[in-house]
């Protein structure tokens, strides 16, 4: 057996290192160190030799097996090596290189850095609230009565209820995604005494159906600042200087009464059409942005209720204060001249790249 044994290694080796293929590789791994390979039926007819010869076989066979996966190994590696070396000399060198896309702040995000950038800048501090909230906060603490339509099931997406302790009762209360951002009234008063002076951007969501001027989702800035003098003139003095600062110097502004449950009094701001320059007509014709009134609405605001500092616990009578909600793709389509909500949301990059 020992001498059929050095005939195999003989052929096993000049094989192994004349293999040119990972196939032929494969098939010679097989062949030889397989399951059912030669060496390992060399191996199962050991104990048929004499007990004196059996160690001295299985060393040999043991040396012989170790030898051709090393020699396999090896020949695998060169194999890989030369077949990567192919590939590298078939790269075309002289053509371009792939192009790295650089990516841009979405154009909403940059009109809502804007926003919150003017009021930080008129001693405004960002405060982001969470986009499920709680009904309490979205409604009630704002003085909006859960009878309100806007309460409907129709208005607002409402989630799965949950339990809360509150004062050694279990109830349960019901979440909701924010219908505004102005629920950020009564986590930051909640928690801090005045003065305070706060924006809160984010997203807020309305089951609207999708059209050219409405959206399920869409974002807002909410502000407010309360303190012990708080008049509705410091209310109008900081949004017309906003609007001068967002739309140009020259942009006029006024203030229409209005109704809001958590404001008293309330009013609609609108500004000069920022296209006619408050005309009413471009040219010899109607302006087609403010369909020839001269004037654009921007944003709601008002006193703030006293409701709604009872609600927070600040003592009647000693603070007062305003707050202003406004939609972000209000403000970025008549910056920009855009009359379609949708296209914010569609990632065209021929539209993204325009900002």
């Amino acid at each position: 057996m020992s001498l059929y044994y050095k005939d195999i290694e003989e052929v096993a080796l000049r094989e192994f290192e004349s293999a040119n293929s990972a196939d032929a590789l494969e098939a010679l791994n097989i062949k030889y160190l397989g399951r059912k390979g030669i060496i390992a039926d060399l191996i199962s007819k050991i104990p048929s030799l004499p007990e004196s010869d059996r160690p001295a076989v299985g060393k040999e066979l043991n040396i012989l097996k170790n030898k051709l996966k090393s020699l396999a190994d090896s020949k695998r590696a060169s194999l890989l090596q030369n077949v990567s070396a192919q590939k590298s000399r078939k790269v075309d060198i002289t053509l371009p290189a792939a192009v790295q896309e650089i990516g841009k702040t979405h154009p909403l995000v940059q009109v809502m850095d804007e926003i919150c950038r003017i009021f930080v800048s008129l001693g405004f501090k960002v405060f982001e609230g969470p986009e499920i909230e709680t009904e309490y906060n979205n409604f009630q603490a704002l003085n909006i009565p859960l009878e309100h339509p806007s309460c409907d099931a129709f208005d607002t997406f409402y989630l799965n209820a949950r339990k809360n302790e509150n004062r050694g009762k279990r109830i349960k209360e019901r979440l909701l995604l924010r219908s505004h951002t102005s629920p950020g009234q009564i986590r930051v008063m909640s928690k801090y005494k005045p003065p305070v002076a706060v924006v809160v951007p984010g997203k807020v969501y309305r089951p609207d159906a999708t059209d050219a001027s409405h959206s399920f989702m869409f974002n807002q800035v909410e502000g407010f600042f309360v303190d012990t003098d708080v008049k509705f003139s410091d209310l109008k003095g900081v949004l017309e200087e906003f609007s001068k600062e967002m739309f140009g110097a020259n942009t006029k502004m006024r203030l229409r009464p209005h109704f809001f449950p958590f404001t008293e009094p309330s009013a609609e701001v609108d500004i000069s059409c920022i296209i006619c320059g408050g005309k009413g007509k471009s040219g010899a014709k109607t302006c087609s942005v403010c369909r020839g009134k001269g004037w654009l609405e921007i944003l709601g605001c008002g006193m703030i209720h006293p409701n709604v500092f009872k609600t927070v616990g600040y003592p009647p009578g000693k603070y007062t204060g305003f707050a202003f909600g406004m939609g972000v793709e209000r403000i970025a389509m008549l910056k920009y001249g855009i009359d379609d909500i949708r296209i914010f949301f569609e990632n065209d990059l021929r539209f993204l790249r325009q900002f």
